[in-house]
């Protein structure tokens, strides 16, 4: 007999006898199931939250971009630290790029904002005031908000300020990271805003502090997004 006869044409020595079928995996508990579905719910959350991190960084930048000349009826300079009246670096790049604005014709007035700390003789907005009229700003073209601890709290007189005087368009003044903060704040304030910030200053001196301030207003704009609270973070030393 021609034993090749007896193999499988594929070359099965075994022919017909041979079981292909291959084990069932076997089936996963309740609690593996759970555990399963449980993984991929924390990837996914995960996952969305690099997403919207990420994007809001994007329009951090891109926002801070934008140098925005349109007409107003004021322009708004945020606060900042200053040292028995003298600006700080950060204050004294808004403060001049705000004098630029107004010698632009942008808007008839400038408006300074923000109180003082525990201890301090000059208000942000006072301090800010004297500087701008240093530089040639008249006096009468400036209006002093003396109030406000934080961003918000600023945007919320500025905005209470000028529309008791039936104003409602500005032009708002910090460091370019922060302006994308200051519009939402401004525009749920029921301010026409936008935005010409500062190209000089701490702010931008470098790469590591650019990646910072986009870091740290990144972070800022999503806890006021999720909660209408302010979340302003302190410069480093010698700003």
């Amino acid at each position: 007999m021609n034993s090749t006869l007896d193999r499988d044409p594929y070359g099965d020595p075994y022919g017909d006898s041979y079981d292909y079928t291959e084990p069932e995996p076997a089936r996963l508990g309740f609690f593996g199931t759970l555990g399963r579905w449980t993984t991929r719910l924390i990837a996914g959350v995960v996952l969305m939250g690099l997403i919207v991190v990420g994007g809001t960084a994007v329009r951090v930048w891109q926002v801070a971009r934008i140098d925005d000349h349109t007409p107003a009826d004021a322009i708004v300079v945020l606060g900042a630290a200053q040292y028995s009246g003298t600006p700080s670096t950060v204050f004294e790049a808004r403060l001049s790029q705000a004098a630029s604005l107004f010698e632009e014709g942008v808007a008839p007035e400038i408006v300074t904002v923000g109180g003082k700390q525990e201890g301090d003789l000059y208000t942000e907005a006072a301090s800010g005031r004297n500087f701008l009229i240093d530089q040639g700003v008249p006096a009468d073209k400036i209006i002093a908000v003396e109030q406000g601890s934080d961003t918000l709290e600023s945007i919320e007189a500025v905005s209470e300020t000028l529309r008791a005087q039936g104003k409602s368009s500005v032009v708002l003044v910090s460091d370019p990271w922060h302006s994308l903060r200051t519009r939402t704040m401004a525009r749920d304030a029921d301010l026409d805003a936008w935005t010409s910030p500062t190209r000089t200053g701490p702010a931008v001196y470098t790469r590591e502090s650019q990646a910072h301030g986009i870091a740290r207003e990144t972070g800022a704009l999503l806890w006021y997004q999720l909660t209408h609270f302010t979340a302003d973070f302190s410069y480093t030393a010698g700003q």
